[in-house]
């Protein structure tokens, strides 16, 4: 087998694992959810917001960067500073990491306090302080960990990668529910002690991941030291070099991981303290969950679809400009925006129109009144997260990775500026609706300097995507006339089989109108350049 088929075959490896761990990070929240409730969910997710932007900020991108300078002096032959890169990364992760628990676990108190407000009910500062400690000792081994799969990425295997991603989750989601079950049900512990140690799953993860790229490092290292021995010329690049370059490379990756957490961190530091103020204590834990926690676990899934297949393009757009070919450039970058069109937008319709049967089979109808409503207002946010990722990654392709900086800041200026006003005119939903705003405003400003730059026309986009609109609204119809017919005799509030029910039928007959227009008008076809042997044989095509 070819090389670029090997290549190709790991980086599909690579996108499968990377869907499957989001998807298994969806799943358990429904069990888990079950059993520490919104409040307990919501107490889990204050530590985790921190947690993933100092993570992000601690790694500032390193590990991908290594994996583009890997790739690049291995193609060079200079194996040699690959594997100085990689001693030098390891080291400067290590640092990083310690520096980022010190930061986590001592400031903990400051985090806290501005995370919950004294006077709301269900949580307590101290709950949230204990929580975000626990989970700071993660910060201790994953960031290494990173650096250890791009390096195996940088010599285009991705194998390792990909197994250590999928069985980190795996045991941290086991021992999470594992341990979360025994404290509550068999010990009879507290709810805090329990969401203590769900955090801690991480750790756990962590270390059967290093445990994994152990294992993969003894098996290739032999033929990793032989090219370094083959090698006839070994120049001694000064760490200051090779620093300025990985550093180059790293910037760009950071802004992309941290901006979802940071409209989240927004929300942590002004949620609950604006619906103190405005007489709303007793409901804040469960609505923060509906959003922050389930109900973004469930809109992640299909931007995490369509945000992986567009991102597979971005190599070819980045090789395509730096060969000046800009009309393959502008047909690239149109397929990846309609990819996400074509997958989000109907999963963003179909949340709004099945939010709360949805959402009360997955997590229970308890207070559905109110956290399907707040969920529900959540779900057109897929779309402006999915496409400020990929228009992100895209101004990195034609060389404007800067301008994501002023994009990513104009967005979170508008967050910092409007949420708490937001919150106390509109309650709960009024930190949704400026998310939404604000992000999509930053996709905004991509878009127009993507035109800028590379005089890029929207037209087929507009084009294509009122056509995917249309097939939007009858697969809309025929949800209304689900929800209709099945309501007669079928209560998703009183009902969690009702709402499984109500789930079940309107996915299986919303979906698979909107699959059918799409496929059988070749919509689909034309968006993704493929065609399904086995859809032609039913549809007759």
């Amino acid at each position: 087998m070819s090389s670029s088929n090997n290549f190709l075959r790991g980086t599909l490896l690579l996108t499968g694992a990377s869907f499957l761990s989001k998807f298994l990070g969806m799943i358990y929240v429904i069990p888990f959810t079950n059993m520490v409730g919104a409040t307990g969910m919501s107490l889990y997710q204050m530590a985790y917001t921190p947690y993933t932007i100092l993570l992000s900020l601690s790694t500032v991108g390193i590990p991908l960067a290594v994996s583009k300078f890997v790739s690049k002096y291995n193609l060079l032959g200079d194996y040699y500073t690959s594997r100085r890169i990689l001693k030098i990364g390891s080291i400067i992760m290590l640092i990083m990491g310690v520096i980022a628990f010190l930061v986590m676990y001592f400031g903990a108190d400051f985090i806290a306090a501005r995370s919950w407000d004294e006077n709301a009910k269900g949580i307590s500062i101290e709950e949230v302080k204990y929580v975000i400690q626990i989970l700071s000792f993660a910060l201790l081994i994953i960031p290494s960990m990173a650096i250890m799969r791009g390096f195996f990425q940088g010599n285009k295997s991705m194998g390792p990668t990909a197994v250590s991603q999928v069985i980190e989750q795996v045991v941290r989601i086991v021992a999470l529910l594992l341990g979360v079950f025994i404290i509550l049900y068999v010990m009879k512990g507290d709810r805090t002690s329990a969401i203590g140690f769900a955090t801690f799953a991480a750790v756990i993860g962590g270390i059967a991941s290093w445990i994994v790229l152990g294992f993969y490092w003894k098996k290739r290292k032999s033929h990793l030291d032989e090219n370094i021995e083959k090698q006839t010329n070994k120049v001694n690049i000064p760490i200051s070099i090779l620093l300025k370059e990985l550093f180059r490379y790293s910037g760009p990756f950071v802004l992309v991981g941290i901006a979802i957490p940071l409209y989240q961190l927004i929300d942590q530091f002004t949620f609950s303290h604006a619906m103190a103020k405005i007489g709303l204590n007793d409901i804040s834990a469960i609505t923060y969950s509906a959003f922050t926690a389930q109900g973004h676990k469930l809109i992640i899934i299909p931007v995490t679809i369509a945000t992986g297949m567009s991102l597979a393009l971005i190599p070819e757009i980045t090789n395509a400009f730096n060969d000046n070919k800009m009309e393959k450039v502008k047909a690239q970058i149109n397929q990846s925006l309609q990819i996400i069109m074509f997958f989000v937008l109907p999963a963003v319709f179909g949340l709004l129109l099945l939010g709360d049967s949805i959402y009360g089979s997955l997590f229970g109808i308890q207070d559905l009144h109110i956290t399907a409503e707040v969920f529900t207002w959540y779900a057109p946010a897929a779309l402006t997260f999915a496409f400020f990722t990929v228009t992100s990654s895209i101004l990195q392709g034609i060389e404007k990775q800067k301008f994501t900086l002023i994009s990513l800041s104009v967005g979170i200026l508008i967050k910092v500026l409007f949420n708490s006003l937001f919150i106390q005119l509109f309650e709960a939903k009024g930190a949704v609706i400026v998310t939404f705003i604000a992000s999509g405003i930053a996709v905004l400003l991509n878009l127009w300097q993507i035109k800028r730059t590379i005089n890029f026309s929207f037209r087929k986009f507009y084009k294509l995507s009122l056509l995917m609109l249309i097939f939007t609204i009858a697969m809309s119809i025929v949800l209304l006339l689900v929800k209709y017919v099945l309501g007669l005799f079928l209560d998703v509030h009183t009902s969690r089989t009702d709402a499984i029910l109500m789930m079940i039928i309107g996915v299986v007959l919303g979906g698979g109108v909107y699959l059918y227009l799409g496929y059988a008008s070749t919509l689909f076809e034309k968006i993704t350049g493929r065609r399904i042997a086995i859809l032609d044989r039913i549809i007759r095509r």
